[in-house]
């Protein structure tokens, strides 16, 4: 039966995003999603506990906001349930392509790699200069298996300017979106934003498979962290979850043979991840100005830092924010040729996503819900 009180629901899916309707995969996309929600939603409150009783925790300092020792380990809960979501889903339809599979386990591998160099970075501090060599050996394992931005400009170093521009394109994503954590829910609420957002575009596509199953799991296990991370935050992803949000979002941005002819096909990607963007221009910028390291001197001149100057709360710094980097998702989604209805019902479900967890954490708040 395809149809309800005279409602075609396959051609009403099929208008809304669903390529293949009739298939199972969007159903494992949406249990992906919800599993990946779940597992960090559940496990952070016994997360937390553990990581102040071992001393996992950042200590105020002049580029955090926190006033007390917040616990770091928020990246470990996503991590799992990104792992644990796309495995329950490849078990529930087992991806046939060869190529497919390749795809998503490189980018798990490589974001398992930026988890663990985190994770000891929060713990231990490790040198920056080891840091960003594993950074750009995590960008070249996905140069390696494909997944990288195609320059066709027509000279002779097209392929070497390739490999490149896509490192660089890896690894300052991956730094850009760590370096803006610095404020309850911001990364996690742009993160989720961003994944729901390159969700929607990379659904269109079936060359885009492995993007849509990393995506629906990274989207998930952002808005059920950012349940725990909302202002007033009781934890925090630490350098992991940053590395592992920012490499992620930046991998699944180029997969699928995105060429660049011109400058003009790289304004999309820009456009996706625009807030990360131009804060750490800005920073790098104000920074060299004043003759300091951009990459080693603290300081509070990120974007968030200004808005609180200006008298903002960290929720409302947050809210504009999240603002910002919808509206430039929307834009994005327009330019990749994404049709009106899909753009509606992705921003539809992203402010309402969003509604439902900060209502809820607010709530809890007043009522002393337990999380």
């Amino acid at each position: 039966m395809n149809s309800i009180y005279g409602i075609d629901i396959y051609s009403l899916l099929h208008r809304i995003g669903i390529a293949n309707p009739n298939g199972f995969g969007w159903i494992a996309v949406g249990i992906t999603f919800f599993l990946a929600l779940s597992i960090p939603w559940k496990l952070i409150p016994m997360l937390r506990q553990f990581a102040l009783q071992v001393g996992w925790a950042d200590m105020p300092n002049k580029r955090r906001l926190n006033q007390e020792p917040l616990p770091n380990a928020g990246g470990l809960a996503i991590y799992a349930g990104v792992i644990a979501s796309v495995i329950l889903a490849t078990l529930l339809r087992p991806i046939q392509l060869h190529g497919v599979l390749a795809q998503v386990m490189t980018i798990l591998l490589g974001g398992s790699m930026l988890v663990i160099v985190g994770f000891i970075d929060d713990q231990f501090n490790l040198p920056a200069l080891f840091r960003l060599l594993i950074q750009i050996m995590a960008a070249l394992l996905l140069v390696g298996n494909g997944i990288s931005l195609d320059l066709n400009l027509g000279t002779p170093i097209d392929s070497l300017l390739s490999i490149v521009l896509s490192v660089f394109w890896i690894v300052a994503i991956t730094n850009a979106v760590n370096l803006m954590d610095g404020m309850d829910g911001l990364v996690g609420g742009i993160s989720f934003i961003t994944s729901l957002s390159l969700l929607a575009v990379s659904a269109q596509f079936p060359n885009r498979a492995a993007a849509t199953l990393v995506l629906s799991a990274l989207s998930g296990g952002a808005l059920g962290f950012l349940r725990h991370n909302f202002y007033p935050s009781r934890i925090i992803m630490g350098d992991g979850g940053a590395y592992f949000f920012g490499y992620v979002l930046a991998a699944t941005s180029i997969l699928g043979e995105l060429q660049i002819t011109t400058i003009f096909n790289f304004v999309p990607l820009i456009l996706f991840l625009s807030v990360p963007v131009i804060d750490t221009s800005q920073v790098f910028i104000r920074r060299l100005t004043a003759g300091k390291n951009p990459l080693t001197t603290p300081g509070k001149d990120h974007l968030h830092h200004c808005l609180l100057a200006n008298g903002l709360s960290q929720s409302r710094a947050a809210y504009i924010l999240w603002l910002i980097t919808l509206a430039s998702n929307i834009l994005a989604m327009r330019l990749q040729g994404i049709n009106l209805t899909v753009i509606l019902t992705t921003t539809s479900s992203i402010v309402i996503a969003l509604v439902i967890v900060v209502g809820r954490k607010k709530i809890s708040q007043v009522h002393r819900i337990p999380s």
